[in-house]
C-alpha cells in the first residue's frame, strides 16, 4: 500500500502520472470520459423518475464491488420495488435509508469513494468531489495491484489520491471529476489490450 503521508516529491509524481495518461488519451476515450458523469446524471434521474440526487445516491450505495451496468440495474430495481436487494448486507441498507427519504449525504461516506461517486454523479461540475477506484490509484501511482487491497478505506491515503486528482485538474482547467474519468477510460482500455490480458495471463 502507499503510504499515509506521501512526501511532496511522491505526490507530484502521482500528479504527473495522472498527467501522462491524461494526455495519452485518443479523440475518443476522451469524449466518453468528459461524457461518463454526465450520462451517469442522466440515468440517476430516470431510475428516481427525474430525481437524480435520489437516484446518485441509489446508485453509489450499491457501487462497491459491482460493475456499472449491474449498479445500474440494482439501482433500477432498487427504486422500482421500494425496496434494495442483491448487494452487501450494508449497501443494500444504505440504500434503504436512501429510499426511506434520507438524504444521501447523511447516508454514504462522504470522505470515501461511495461518498465521492454520489457527488460526482448528483453534480458532474462538481468542483472538488472525485470518485478514487482501483483504476484511480493503480494510474496514479503507475503500478497495477490486481485484486489486491489499496487501503482506500483509510481517509488519509484516500484523501492523499484526491488531492493528486485535483491538482491535476487545476494544472489541465477541468474538474477532478472529469480527470478521474477520462484517466479511467484510458486505463480500463490498456487493461483490456490483447497484450496486458497476455501479461496478466503470465504471471504467477
Amino acid at each position: 500500500m502507499i503510504p499515509l503521508n506521501a512526501s511532496a516529491s511522491t505526490r507530484r509524481r502521482y500528479v504527473r502520472n495522472i498527467l501522462a495518461v491524461w494526455e495519452s488519451a485518443t479523440d475518443e476515450q476522451r469524449a466518453e470520459g468528459y461524457a461518463w458523469y454526465r450520462v451517469a446524471h442522466g440515468i440517476a434521474g430516470m431510475i428516481c423518475e427525474g430525481d437524480a440526487r435520489r437516484g446518485a445516491g441509489l446508485l453509489a450505495a450499491l457501487s462497491p464491488q459491482t460493475a456499472w451496468w449491474l449498479n445500474v440495474e440494482l439501482a433500477s430495481d432498487a427504486a422500482d420495488n421500494g425496496f434494495a436487494s442483491g448487494h452487501f448486507q450494508d449497501a443494500c441498507r444504505k440504500a434503504r435509508r436512501i429510499l426511506a427519504g434520507e438524504d444521501p449525504e447523511s447516508v454514504l461516506p462522504m470522505r470515501r469513494k461511495t461518498g465521492q461517486f454520489f457527488l460526482c454523479i448528483a453534480d458532474p461540475s462538481h468542483p472538488t468531489a472525485v470518485c478514487v477506484d482501483r483504476h484511480a490509484h493503480d494510474l496514479a501511482t503507475g503500478r497495477p495491484l490486481g485484486d489486491r487491497d489499496r487501503g482506500l478505506s483509510a481517509h488519509s491515503r484516500y484523501a492523499l489520491l484526491a488531492d493528486c486528482y485535483r491538482r491535476a485538474g487545476a494544472r489541465l482547467g477541468v474538474v477532478p471529476s472529469t480527470v478521474q474519468a477520462v484517466t479511467w477510460v484510458v486505463w480500463r482500455d490498456r487493461l483490456d489490450s490483447p497484450s496486458a490480458r497476455d501479461a496478466r495471463s503470465r504471471e504467477v
